[in-house]
């Protein structure tokens, strides 16, 4: 059935009360860390303090994709019972599935290279640990909470996690003036500004993140009572949108934040940004030592949760690849978490400057995310995957005309180089 983790389905039975939906929230939020993760904290802090707050709307407008995707991909997993690599898997043909899959092991790595690299920055600029020590030692913290953990405890050190980061961006906002009025002029106006094309490929790839669509098909399962009751999983659907919905709107507003804090410290006195930890060392002159330290705490705790979440992507893509749910007491879901942090490290202790290691990284995510979004499209567009919960030719050509976009997007990337 995939990701259930011994869940008594008798104990655990919902009732649909008018709290129920506390309950669920979860799977939600568990996505929401990857977009809140240090490799959005890289492409954010550049885009606010590159252009003010010009580039807000990208935000916006990746989140109200990212919306529509998660919501569809979790619409596979509760429909079908299957995540998207094992759907993929078992209804595409393998000359197709295997190098999409492929592809999305390699995006996995990359996900994992700016999780790592950004728990391990974080560990820099509060203890000074070197970042090659601080990546293998936010790895192996990694591994050991995956291993020894159910997915129910990982769950609740999530939502903590994204609770102390949400607070820490609060904290940080209470002691800068904010220019409201512009700030929600670009929340809802698209800008190109000379030399934005990267960021905003950035932004966009830092947002909706293949790995994402992969985990939250795989994670959700996790909600599943009873696959044959059609009451049921339409009730699921319901509380399921509902807590993609109020997960996505924290990490839209936890990312607003961030170029809200860069615009008004940074884009308004002229600095610019090449680093995290120039980021954090120049928030204590202007707002105070107490602002570097939470600053760093908040991107630690961002680090090692996303870095546990796109492990856990990373072994359900590989998992599906054979067919089989992620489990990481099963070889197949372990292979594939140790080849995406493996790769990541060796590809860490290679490279010189970790804040282009962020940001490019969202780049390549940004690439791989059409082939992603195009398969699970069809997938959840197919009545022979789907059955009666196949999308309808609205929803289909609203996920299509998504994709496109994002593929223009790329392609205006590729000649924003040349």
């Amino acid at each position: 059935m995939g990701f259930l983790d011994n869940i008594d389905r008798k104990d655990y039975r919902p009732k649909f009360g008018g709290l129920e939906i506390i309950k669920y929230l979860g799977p939600g939020l568990l996505v929401t860390v990857g977009f809140i993760d240090p490799g959005n904290w890289a492409s954010n802090l550049a885009a606010g303090a590159n252009f003010g707050y010009l580039l807000l709307w990208m935000v916006t407008f990746s989140t109200i994709m990212l919306i529509m995707l998660q919501h569809n991909v979790a619409h596979l997993g509760i429909a079908t019972g299957l995540c998207l690599s094992e759907a993929t898997t078992k209804f595409i043909k393998p000359a197709f599935s295997k190098p999409i899959l492929a592809s999305a092991v390699l995006a996995s790595i990359s996900t994992s290279l700016a999780e790592i690299l950004g728990g391990a920055i974080a560990l820099n600029m509060l203890f000074d640990i070197p970042i090659r020590a601080g990546s293998v030692m936010v790895v192996i913290f990694v591994i050991i909470m995956l291993f020894t953990n159910g997915y129910r405890m990982i769950e609740k050190w999530i939502i903590a996690f994204v609770s102390v980061i949400g607070l820490s961006f609060i904290y940080e906002l209470s002691l800068v003036q904010i220019d409201w009025n512009s700030a929600i002029h670009s929340w809802v106006t698209p800008h190109f500004p000379k030399g934005s094309m990267v960021i905003i490929m950035s932004v966009l790839g830092a947002v909706v993140m293949p790995h994402n669509l992969f985990l939250h098909s795989e994670i959700i399962q996790s909600r599943q009572w009873n696959l044959q009751d059609e009451k049921t999983i339409k009730r699921q659907l319901n509380y399921e949108f509902l807590d993609t919905l109020i997960s996505m709107l924290v990490g839209w507003a936890i990312n607003s934040a961030m170029i809200l804090l860069a615009a008004a410290t940074f884009f308004n006195t002229g600095i610019k940004v090449t680093e995290l930890q120039q980021a954090q060392g120049l928030l204590v002159p202007l707002l105070g030592v107490h602002a570097g330290i939470v600053f760093a705490v908040a991107l630690l705790f961002a680090g090692i949760a996303s870095t546990i979440t796109s492990g856990m992507a990373a072994g359900s893509i590989f998992s599906g690849i054979f067919q089989e749910p992620y489990d990481i007491k099963d070889n197949h879901s372990r292979l594939g978490v140790a080849i995406s942090f493996v790769v990541a490290l060796l590809i860490i202790f290679l490279i010189s400057n970790p804040f282009k290691g962020l940001i490019y990284s969202q780049m390549l995510l940004s690439i791989q995310l059409p082939i992603t979004i195009f398969l699970q499209v069809y997938l959840t567009s197919s009545e022979k995957v789907m059955g009666k919960y196949k999308n309808s030719k609205f929803n289909a050509i609203v996920l299509y005309l998504i994709g496109a976009i994002v593929t223009m997007l790329n392609i205006a990337l590729l000649a924003s180089f040349l």
